[in-house]
């Protein structure tokens, strides 16, 4: 029997049973709290757009978006987007996915926080994004009812100090793979928290290229 929370049912397959196991026995508390919510807010927000994603494959993406911060995954020297993108493309392979639904997962975690280009896609892709805003800064957060708001965070709570402590997994993520950050939201967390950290520019990598003029 499936679960359902704010009305919003939570898929009861092998693979998205997994899926959630396989967050829960690698990552964070806090990440696998983060994760549901995010599905349970991409969905709701996916009804008021008039989306309909698979609700199994927007699942998995869920549960993969941000394991490219975790061990072993955050080893790679990528942007950590594409970590928890090339996973979660395996994953689905592994469990008999098609190409095409394996591929639309992988953009949609690799583009996770990706600015203006997520809603101009798939709805999977459009609905993950819309719920890791909401989550993450309270994104369209007015535009969800209050009580199912509620219901959700009583679900999966976000516990004491989230905003600090989701920030910290960014750090630890990311902090010996600091080039991965260029051009990403994913610098601002480094530029805050880690001393002596300092993006590099648009402006100086054309100004420092290998061209006379």
């Amino acid at each position: 029997m499936s679960e359902t929370i704010a009305g919003v049912d939570l898929p009861d397959t092998a693979a998205a049973t997994q899926a959630a196991c396989f967050l829960q026995e690698t990552g964070d508390t806090l990440l696998y709290h983060h994760s549901r919510r995010v599905f349970l807010f991409a969905s709701l927000h996916a009804r008021a757009l008039g989306l309909t994603p698979d609700a199994e494959l927007l699942y998995v993406a869920a549960m993969f978006h941000d394991t490219g911060l975790s061990a072993p995954f955050s080893a790679t020297a990528q942007r950590f987007e594409l970590d928890g993108a090339d996973h979660a493309r395996s994953f689905l392979l592994e469990h008999g996915f098609p190409e095409k639904a394996a591929e639309v997962v992988w953009s949609a975690v690799a583009l996770h926080t990706t600015p203006g280009i997520p809603a101009r896609l798939g709805p999977e892709t459009a609905a993950l994004n819309a719920g890791v805003l909401t989550d993450a800064v309270g994104l369209r957060l007015d535009e969800l009812d209050r009580d199912r708001v509620d219901e959700i965070v009583a679900a999966h709570p976000r516990g004491d100090d989230f905003k600090q402590r989701f920030l910290r997994l960014f750090v630890e993520g990311l902090r010996h793979r600091p080039d991965t950050t260029y051009g990403t939201v994913d610098a601002d967390v480094l530029e805050h928290y880690v001393p002596g950290f300092r993006r590099t520019s648009m402006v100086e990598r054309v100004l420092n290229a290998p061209w006379p003029t």
